[in-house]
């Protein structure tokens, strides 16, 4: 090979490297979204259509349990409490009234859901469902 193929290699293969090197020009930015395209990407990056659905269920699986506590095991309960009508129990500070029976059965409806979560998230937890 001659000095001149030489230098045509060195400066086709300089050549290829530089190509390599030099930052290429970015692409041209997306055409703007519309407001039905951005709003669309919001309900679907934030899942905002399964919380509306979850916060429906839980309001009535909440008023469920709450019937389910009011209807069978208060009644159970009235039955070992003398005097029954416990719920309407208030406690006389003076002139404020502090209704401790309605809390009372705001404490059994919280101890009952809890329960009722705890135990459908331990079976959720076996199965291996995220």
């Amino acid at each position: 090979m001659s000095s001149r193929e030489i230098q045509e290699k060195m400066l086709e293969e300089l050549q290829r490297i530089r190509e390599a090197v030099e930052a290429k020009p970015s692409p041209p930015p997306p055409p703007p979204k519309g407001f039905w395209d951005e709003f669309m990407e919001f309900l679907n990056k934030y899942g905002v259509i399964g919380l509306a659905v979850a916060f429906i269920i839980g309001g009535a699986a909440g008023r469920l349990v709450s019937a389910i506590v009011g209807d069978m095991i208060m009644p159970i309960l009235t039955f070992f409490i003398p005097g029954g009508g416990w719920e309407q129990a208030v406690l006389d500070l003076g002139p404020v009234q502090l209704a401790v029976g309605h809390l009372a059965g705001a404490v059994i409806d919280f101890l009952v859901i809890a329960l009722v979560v705890f135990v459908l998230m331990r079976q959720l937890a076996k199965t291996g469902i995220k």
